[in-house]
């Protein structure tokens, strides 16, 4: 009697006989069960893109600093510390380190307006709001998961490379606005393909890993500033960008694509491969086992744009969209601008940014132990609130320690609010625009650190309610956007739009009986 069970290898007549698999995440789940090392190893690989991408991200929070200054002639009844250098000849003040320290004593644009001295961030996240609208459809599309990862992460590292060389501000900005615009789909690359090759049971895990590599990035910025803050702002591009490049050839040499993906795209034979590498079965049993599943055709066109084409037509998937960038924006003006304004809290830059990636470990940490266990939007919505909340009472409290407490407490809340809000993207659609869908939440992220250098100006110049204030207004108001989502703790993952439909009115019959 033949073997019922092709996908198990040395069955034996005494194994008992399991129901077959009836969806690709179904084989997954079978393929990783028994042998999760191979796909935890390469997931971890992709996910170090995220090390690389929080470097990028903060870099200029060193690299473009408003550097210290001090009065050269004594007495001096015209220079003094609280005195403006513009209205200073150059001649009564000088810089306390090498003018090669950062851009603004680099590029002497001290005196220019903040339009100037703030255009290479601001280029920066407009590069990364492009990039993400432009590039989204890639990975769901014609490139894949794979290819769109190391062409971001390449053009990324290069682009931070040649960075180093500028000459003026302007090309500095520019150079700053590619890397942005390569770096928009690092995140949402690396968290799609990592979590499509692991079983359901790894899959959170796996997600929140990607975070703890950003978060490792991040907090290798204060070192490295710190060891050289005497050189060149130029340095730390080259120390940031060279490891990136190389990181890079290891991911077009070793990462394999989403066997999903695959698969949607009818490319079985390749799927069945990928599959075979990762959970070391045989092709045959593979092949015959895929051949089985009754996979939907998608009803609509696909080309190019179609992921994109289906998030805003299909209306549920247009309303899910909408409602996780909303909680995006505020979770991305707390989370980007928490560490770009905790300066005006009149704190160590080195300490006070050290401080607030420190606090991400025991968050990411906390989300990794408990994401198996949490409702996706009942914790989505409380630590947003919690983040929310503390926000404004940096504003009301006056000990500078409470109000670095405080701080510390609502980055911690929005950075496990961010985790969440990730993972819980991954399980509200289909494969098909799984990618698309994540990059669109992160353009909400991204709208969010918009506009917070913008906030934390006004809170510096005119008052602090401007900046945390507002903060925190903001994030509470968009966690309202939560409650018309579905719960999706411990779902299957649906593979295209029909089946997504067909699943969610299969759950509605269920619900209403």
């Amino acid at each position: 009697m033949a073997d019922p069970t092709p996908l198990l290898p040395h069955s034996t007549s005494s194994d008992p006989i399991s129901t077959p698999p009836i969806s690709l995440d179904s084989v997954i789940e079978r393929v990783t069960t028994n042998s999760a090392w191979p796909q935890l190893l390469q997931a971890i690989l992709v996910s170090l893109s995220w090390f690389f991408d929080g470097q990028q991200t903060f870099i200029t929070v060193y690299t473009d600093a408003e550097p210290t200054w001090h009065c050269t002639e004594y007495p001096n009844t015209t220079c003094r510390s609280t005195s403006n250098i513009c209205d200073l000849s150059t001649s009564a003040w000088a810089w306390d380190r090498p003018s090669s320290t950062t851009i603004i004593s680099d590029f002497n644009i001290q005196c220019a307006s903040s339009l100037i001295s703030g255009l290479p961030a601001s280029a920066f996240f407009f590069g990364c709001l492009l990039g993400g609208f432009i590039l989204a459809t890639l990975a769901d599309s014609s490139l894949g998961r794979r290819n769109l990862l190391f062409l971001s992460c390449f053009t990324m590292c290069v682009a931070s490379l040649i960075t180093a060389f500028s000459t003026n501000v302007f090309v500095y900005a520019g150079l700053r606005f590619i890397s942005g615009f390569g770096r928009a789909s690092i995140g949402a690359c690396a968290l799609v393909l990592s979590t499509e090759i692991v079983s359901r049971k790894w899959r959170g895990r796996i997600g929140i890993a990607g975070f703890f590599c950003f978060t490792f990035g991040f907090l290798s910025l204060p070192g490295i500033a710190y060891v050289n803050r005497y050189s060149s702002w130029r340095t730390l591009y080259m120390w940031t960008s060279v490891p990136g490049i190389l990181y890079c050839v290891l991911v077009f040499l070793f990462v394999s694509e989403s066997p999903k993906w695959l698969f949607t795209r009818g490319r079985k034979d390749e799927a069945v491969a990928t599959l075979g590498r990762l959970g070391h079965w045989n092709h045959s049993s593979l092949n015959l086992y895929l051949s089985s599943i009754p996979l939907l055709e998608e009803s609509a066109e696909v080309d190019l744009f179609s992921s994109l084409k289906n998030l805003f037509e299909k209306k549920w998937a247009f309303r899910r969209t909408l409602a996780l960038m909303s909680v995006g924006f505020g979770v991305g003006m707390v989370y980007y601008g928490m560490p770009l304004g905790v300066g005006n809290l009149g704190f160590n830059i080195y300490l006070s940014l050290t401080l607030n990636a420190m606090s991400e470990i025991p968050s990411f940490a906390l989300t990794l132990f408990f994401i198996g266990k949490w409702n996706r939007k009942s914790s989505l919505l409380t630590f947003m609130m919690i983040s929310g909340v503390c926000s404004i009472m940096c504003v009301v409290v006056s000990s500078k320690w409470m109000q670095i407490a405080l701080e510390i407490v609502s980055f911690f809340s929005a950075n496990t609010a961010f985790s969440i809000l990730m993972i819980y993207t991954l399980e509200l659609f289909p494969t098909c625009v799984r990618n698309s869908a994540t990059s669109m939440v992160r353009q909400g992220l991204v709208i969010g650190a918009i506009f917070s250098p913008v906030l934390i100006s006004a809170g510096r110049n005119y008052n602090e309610f401007f900046s945390y204030g507002v903060f925190g207004v903001v994030i509470i108001c968009c966690g309202v956007f939560v409650f018309p989502l579905p719960e999706t703790k411990g779902v299957a993952l649906c593979d295209t739009m029909d089946e997504q439909e067909r699943k969610e009115v299969t759950d509605q019959i269920n619900t209403s009986i």
